[in-house]
């Protein structure tokens, strides 16, 4: 997958990784991670299966990736109990991870308007938004997710990948910070799919590499703000000479691993 092909944040993915390692408030099933479309294969929807058979049956195919086999058993479940929000929720994801965008945004308005207080729901609109480069749009779903539900590293990391991205560094640093507090991993799993990805230029990436490296040392995690200090050097970050005047360095500047890294200067590695 090219560097400018659109993808997810971190946070979107609860879904895909190992629920033995991730804090409850990332263990949602109903946040959004994209994969690639599927092709039928699994037997039809019983007509007498229960909403909750359905809903099920629906989870489990689309954790298996069968994504039209899992929307033919939501759209059944949700016949059953048309206002059902989180059915709705559960079909625009299964539409997005399909790359169907229009149908996705649909679903998760219709999720919303059955349930103002569905803070995933408008997490995932934010996604949306932000994928369609419609930054402002996002912002404002995702704040209106974390006014509904603060304990989720992913909305903040949403917050602030949208925030970097209109290049507004402050705010998508005290963004960052708060997802970091509520879950200290939250970069760690989402490294390769976040908004680095989507960045076309190193330069974009470089900067997106030291505000983890401070804010990881800030947090006075050092390895992972040695991790990311080396990768904006491998990226070409022009203003790394300021790890010796940003405070949330000072920690670390006598740590002889920081001493041997700025000695090496890590050349930057070509696209």
């Amino acid at each position: 997958m090219g560097r400018q092909t659109l993808v997810f944040l971190l946070l979107l993915a609860s879904t895909v990784y190992s629920t033995a390692s991730v804090p409850p408030q990332a263990r949602s099933s109903d946040q959004v991670q994209v994969n690639s479309p599927s092709v039928r294969r699994a037997e039809a929807p019983a007509p007498d299966a229960t909403v909750a058979e359905l809903e099920k049956r629906g989870d489990t195919l689309r954790a298996e990736k069968a994504y039209l086999d899992a929307l033919d058993y939501y759209r059944s479940a949700l016949a059953k109990d048309p206002g059902n929000a989180k059915l709705n929720n559960k079909i625009g994801i299964n539409e997005l991870q399909m790359g169907r965008f229009v149908e996705a945004r649909k679903n998760f308005e219709v999720a919303i308007k059955n349930d103002r207080q569905f803070a995933d729901a408008f997490n995932n609109l934010g996604v949306i938004y932000y994928l369609q480069k419609k930054y402002g749009k996002a912002i404002k779903n995702y704040e209106q997710a974390i006014k509904l539900r603060q304990d989720s590293g992913s909305y903040y990391s949403n917050l602030g990948a949208a925030y970097f991205s209109k290049k507004e560094f402050a705010k998508a640093s005290l963004a960052y910070n708060e997802a970091l507090s509520i879950d200290p991993d939250i970069f760690e799993r989402t490294s390769h799919n976040g908004v680095q990805a989507q960045m076309s230029s190193p330069a974009d990436r470089a900067h997106f590499y030291y505000v983890l490296a401070r804010l990881y040392a800030k947090a006075g995690i050092t390895d992972r703000s040695l991790q990311y200090l080396r990768r904006a050097m491998e990226e070409g970050y022009k203003g790394i000479d300021d790890v010796y005047k940003d405070s949330e360095f000072a920690g670390m500047r006598k740590d002889p691993r920081f001493t041997d890294l700025m000695a090496a200067r890590p050349l930057a590695i070509p696209e």
